[in-house]
């Protein structure tokens, strides 16, 4: 329950912080409570679903694997081609803005029971167990695949079909995201400083940290930071079968 209200603060820290850059880009951070040790409410976000739930209705665990199953989806909620587009956008900035927080954040256990989307378009992750880079290893093997989830059925959404790029992946706004975040580091380095404190598992010594000052490229040009996030983004784009073939077996294991 604490690394839940941490990581609601600071993805509401990090929401201000594009919002003061004019980025909108429709996170949910969900509200919750502790109401003793282990134990706290959660707010119920209405009309969403897991991927693993859309891609099951869309073949079993095969649907793990088709790449246009959660655009049909989003489509079936949408009747009229003006909201559809409007979903689509929605999609698109949401999206941008959970792999960027998830990144830099080093949110582990990616799977798809673990993130949803609401029928209005909205992309939004939850359980957030595995923070700072530690991931769950099984058999000594990092089941993390990539940096961030941007897999081939979130791109088929923006059009980027075959590596090809269309308008919606050109509003994809990962870079700008990612910038504004490093350019107030100190705010973000300075809030989890503070939370040393508080006895989380993962957040126990100034070590821990080190995570998070490599991922905003602490000392690093502008430039040098920029190239950094853009490999970012093409080896998710480049491995992205890898994170399906680990939602296949999710769903095939039934695992929660």
């Amino acid at each position: 329950m604490l690394n839940v209200l941490i990581l609601k603060c600071t993805l509401v820290l990090m929401d201000s912080i594009w919002q003061d850059k004019s980025l909108d880009l429709n996170l949910i951070p969900y509200g919750c409570i502790a109401t003793g040790h282990n134990i706290g409410m959660i707010e119920t976000v209405r009309d969403a679903v897991t991927i693993a739930a859309i891609q099951k209705s869309r073949g079993g665990s095969a649907g793990a694997f088709k790449e246009d199953a959660l655009f049909d989806w989003l489509k079936s909620k949408c009747p009229l081609q003006e909201i559809h587009f409007q979903t689509v956008e929605t999609f698109v900035k949401s999206c941008a803005g959970y792999c960027v927080a998830t990144y830099v954040l080093g949110i582990g256990d990616r799977h798809n029971d673990n993130i949803m989307i609401t029928d209005k378009g909205n992309l939004f992750h939850i359980d957030f167990g595995h923070i700072l880079g530690n991931w769950k290893r099984v058999l000594g093997v990092n089941r993390e695949r990539v940096p961030f989830v941007l897999t081939p059925d979130f791109l088929y959404i923006m059009g980027r079909v075959k590596h090809r790029n269309s308008l919606y992946f050109d509003h994809f706004q990962v870079r700008q995201a990612y910038l504004s975040l490093r350019s107030q580091s100190h705010l973000l380095i300075t809030l989890f400083s503070i939370m040393l404190l508080t006895g989380m598992r993962e957040l126990s010594s100034a070590e821990d940290m080190r995570y998070l000052r490599e991922v905003l490229q602490e000392g690093k040009s502008e430039e040098q930071a920029r190239a950094h996030f853009l490999e970012q983004v093409h080896v998710c784009i480049k491995q992205g079968w890898q994170v399906q073939t680990n939602w296949w077996i999710h769903i095939l294991m039934g695992i929660k």
